[in-house]
């Protein structure tokens, strides 16, 4: 959760509650149709043309910038646009306005929305070794677009209502969820196909190829992959992974690939130093000013308060907003900033809002802290609602605590609501509200040594096995040329 003077709730990610992607109101009237895939020459099912494949990428974009973030460093972006720029080129839609950034987001992922965007967490480029890797995974994105997979994967889908069903009405988490779907962002909850993923693998290698990188360090992406998941642990998929499904033997298929082209690839980019010299000081891991949590007590340090979400309940803290859903996903607390300046005037805000049938609110303190508290109901489409709604007046900011679930359950989660608006607090730890996010430092080897040897002599916030990791070494005990680049792990100052 991020500081801001006029917060509002968004979801990145539906899958964090379980939940079916919302797809209803679309809104693009059209008749079933096939066209010609313009990167296969295959015929395929297309109910979207491409101004409203167009026009549906450039929705999906300020949102997912205004969601996620983008990295601030302007030298790495406009080093992304040359990469970009170079594979959108030698594709079969050059005319596309193409669009390729890295967002703030620590996990390893990335993604493409229709119409030519293309995204790169950070947390991919701290686990990849060179700018031709990096083009590989760009190029993959890319093929994505230009074979108009999630074109395909709409024609193709069922709509679906989001399983909740707690809050179109009143809450922004989910009214915005539905708005942004209708906009298109539904997109980013496609899953696409072992076929799908086959078919963008060739043709990133087919771009590479054209765009002059060393083909050769494409493997080498999907071992790292691999090794992600691995270490994630059994039933933990990174986010790379779950929408875009391993279709098996990929770092082989891709050699094969490479070897019938039967060319010499010596003297093609790889670009290792320059790409490792653009991740020096990039943010590794969640960035904790922005709100961490400890089991399940959420801290902030910016904003300095703290509150305990009920036990067992699954949490998550997006751009601006921090909250929990119940582990029968029938109830939910959220905690945002609201734009008003009194707890007053929000709570006259809230209830006044239509559909909303409010008990009478009553002033009263929350801790230190001066609130106004009601509970509240309403009527969706789906159920009858039943909350608790909170309002704090602390520093310059309004907090706004919701807490709601159907009627016939919301009683049995009354007590833990109560339990959790009660426990805002100021934080006072001073460790806490000094932690800084850790960084990446790039290190030149000034003479041969091992990883493990490497990380005595310049110690990192995490461990051997996490530096191999993002290294992509396979032996940290085996020694490394003079002259190797390195990245280790810094706390921030």
């Amino acid at each position: 959760m991020s500081q801001t003077s006029q917060s509002k709730i968004r979801i990145r990610r539906a899958k964090l509650w379980g939940a079916t992607t919302v797809f209803a109101g679309i809104g693009l009237s059209i008749a079933a149709a096939c066209a010609t895939n313009p990167a296969t020459g295959q015929r395929q099912l297309a109910l979207v043309s491409e101004p409203q494949e167009i026009a549906m990428g450039q929705q999906n974009d300020s949102a997912i910038v205004q969601e996620m973030g983008l990295v601030p460093d302007q030298s790495l972006q406009q080093y992304i646009r040359g990469i970009g720029a170079k594979l959108s080129q030698v594709s079969e839609r050059p005319q596309l306005q193409w669009t390729y950034r890295v967002v703030e987001d620590p996990v390893v992922n990335a993604f493409a929305v229709p119409g030519g965007f293309i995204y790169m967490t950070r947390g991919i480029l701290a686990h990849l070794t060179s700018e031709a890797q990096l083009a590989s995974v760009m190029g993959h994105e890319t093929g994505h677009v230009t074979a108009r997979h999630t074109v395909q994967q709409i024609s193709r889908a069922e709509l679906a209502q989001l399983g909740l069903g707690v809050g179109m009405i009143l809450s922004p988490t989910f009214r915005q969820l539905g708005d942004v779907a209708s906009a298109g962002v539904g997109v980013l909850f496609l899953k696409f196909s072992r076929g799908d993923e086959t078919q963008a693998d060739e043709l990133g290698l087919r771009y590479l190829v054209k765009a002059g990188y060393d083909p050769r360090e494409m493997p080498g992406v999907f071992e790292m992959l691999d090794r992600v998941s691995a270490a994630a642990g059994a039933g933990k998929t990174p986010a790379w992974l779950s929408t875009h499904p391993d279709p098996g033997n990929r770092a082989q298929s891709i050699n094969q690939q490479i070897a019938a082209l039967n060319q010499n690839w010596d003297n093609r980019v790889v670009g290792t130093d320059a790409f490792l010299t653009h991740l020096n000081g990039l943010m590794y891991g969640p960035n904790p000013r922005e709100g961490f949590f400890r089991e399940n007590l959420f801290l902030h340090p910016d904003l300095a308060f703290q509150i305990q979400f009920p036990a067992g309940w699954k949490t998550a803290n997006q751009k601006q907003a921090v909250m929990a859903l119940s582990p029968q996903q029938d109830a939910m607390v959220e905690l945002s900033i609201v734009p008003q300046k009194s707890a007053q005037q929000a709570a006259q805000a809230f209830f006044g809002t239509q559909g909303v049938v409010a008990s009478q609110p009553r002033n009263t303190r929350l801790g230190e802290f001066n609130a106004v508290v009601g509970e509240f109901g309403a009527q969706t489409q789906q159920t009858q609602l039943r909350g608790l709604a909170a309002f704090v007046e602390y520093g310059t900011n309004v907090y706004r605590l919701l807490g709601y679930g159907p009627a016939q359950v919301f009683g049995q989660y009354a007590g833990a609501v109560e339990s959790s608006f009660n426990s805002f607090s100021r934080v006072t730890d001073r460790e806490v509200l000094g932690l800084q996010p850790n960084r990446l430092e790039i290190v030149k080897l000034s003479e041969p040594m091992s990883l493990t040897r490497f990380n005595q002599r310049y110690p990192s916030e995490v461990g051997v096995d996490k530096l191999a990791l993002i290294n992509q070494i396979d032996n940290p005990n085996v020694p490394l040329p003079a002259a190797r680049m390195l990245k280790r792990v810094v706390r921030g100052g």
